[in-house]
């Protein structure tokens, strides 16, 4: 039984780019034009459909992803922000994240942004190496990406992250290290950075690049970049994100602890606790912008479902084992209403194999739990339930299961 309802943040998507990427599998489409006041309106009125399962609750954070987010105006982001501000509460400390693109950076916009209560930018760098990034499908070359970093410290934003990619096509260890010290080299509070993946449904699974880097010389990148950020002062926190002192991602903390979310826009996914029903429930929003326009956001729910007590248990420990330094054991009860004591057995079967480490105040993956993170997070996988893989909705943070 649950005692209370979990933290809650906000997803926004905004699903066009300029271009699709070859490798993104995300829930974007690329788009000469963007029916701006409409989409905004439907947002609005998608997100007064959850508004009853969440009365009184206050948002702590705000995901604004995509897609390209910076294509859209500062007005149009502005008038989003008006409408959110008199359907929602939102936490005084509330932290804003939006995602950028350097090819659509504009100095105005990112004004504009900040004004509105925007307070943490998402830059998508990528690299910074010219060859790399016309092989990634980026509309923009390095001196953009410096250009765009320049462009949001003069606007006022002193809490940005910045992802940067490595396992690249002809990537030697030197080489990504080179391109993350041009990241480090700038400043940023926060990096995420990730391996490229050739994931299912994109340009590069069907029509691979030639020359990827091995399994061992993406570990090399890995442990040497790892070894740079930490000897820079960004200290990593989850798989893929490095933080300097008090700047991590709230937003996506929340996540890995199994926090809720609403999440409104185009193909959008959302995580609600009705603690007083005792249950956890998933909302799916129409995947394809053009129908979901067509409602206006309303009646745009393709699938709700309540997550068993297997899906709860397992996917909160899906994603709460990204977290390098564990978690309090107090956070399974108290987001999942479950018993700690139904992790038992597996729980004693990873601590045997050596890949975590538990009492009764916390849980930590092993160093070598940590390196071998699939294999960990299979082991609360129940023999009913297929194995699935998480996926993102956006580059920096891990959205839904």
């Amino acid at each position: 039984m649950f005692n209370s309802n979990p933290p809650l943040g906000l997803y926004i998507h905004l699903p066009w780019c300029a271009r699709k990427c070859p490798y993104c599998d995300f829930n974007s489409y690329q788009a000469d034009s963007i029916p701006e006041q409409e989409y905004i309106a439907a947002l609005l009125n998608d997100l007064e459909q959850d508004l009853p399962l969440v009365w009184g609750r206050p948002i702590e954070s705000i995901f604004i992803g995509g897609g390209t987010p910076s294509l859209f105006s500062a007005v149009a982001i502005d008038r989003l922000f008006s409408g959110l501000r008199a359907l929602l509460n939102l936490a005084p400390a509330i932290e804003i994240t939006m995602e950028s693109n350097p090819g659509s950076a504009d100095a105005a916009n990112y004004r504009g942004y900040r004004e509105t209560g925007v307070n943490r930018l998402s830059i998508g760098i990528q690299s910074f190496n010219d060859q790399n990034l016309q092989t990634l499908g980026r509309i923009h070359d390095g001196n953009e990406a410096l250009r765009a970093f320049a462009m949001a410290r003069e606007a006022g934003f002193d809490n940005i992250n910045l992802d940067l990619m490595f396992g690249l096509p002809a990537q030697s260890v030197d080489a990504a290290c080179e391109d993350l010290m041009r990241a480090i080299d700038l400043g940023p509070e926060h990096i995420s950075h990730y391996q490229l993946t050739l994931e299912p449904n994109t340009l590069f699974h069907h029509n691979p690049p030639s020359h990827m880097p091995d399994d061992d010389s993406s570990w090399e990148q890995q442990s040497a970049c790892q070894s740079l950020l930490e000897s820079s002062g960004y200290r990593q926190y989850e798989v893929s994100a490095y933080g300097r002192e008090t700047k991590k991602c709230a937003h996506n903390i929340n996540y890995w602890q199994f926090g809720d979310y609403l999440g409104i826009g185009a193909g959008a996914h959302g995580k609600i606790t009705l603690a007083s029903e005792n249950r956890v429930i998933r909302r799916v929003r129409q995947r394809q912008p053009r129908a979901y326009l067509e409602h206006g956001g309303r009646n745009t729910i393709t699938r709700e479902t309540t997550l068993s007590e297997n899906d709860l248990g397992f996917e909160f420990m899906l994603n709460a084992l990204r977290l390098k330094h564990g978690f309090q054991t107090r956070l399974f009860h108290d987001n999942t209403g479950l018993p700690l004591n139904s992790l038992l057995p597996a729980l004693e079967l990873a601590r045997d194999k050596g890949l975590i480490n538990f009492d009764h105040k916390k849980i930590i993956p092993t160093a070598l739990g940590f390196c071998h993170l699939n294999d960990l997070q299979t082991l609360f996988l129940q023999p009913e339930r297929p194995k699935i893989r998480p996926f993102f909705d956006s580059a920096e943070g891990i959205i839904h299961n």
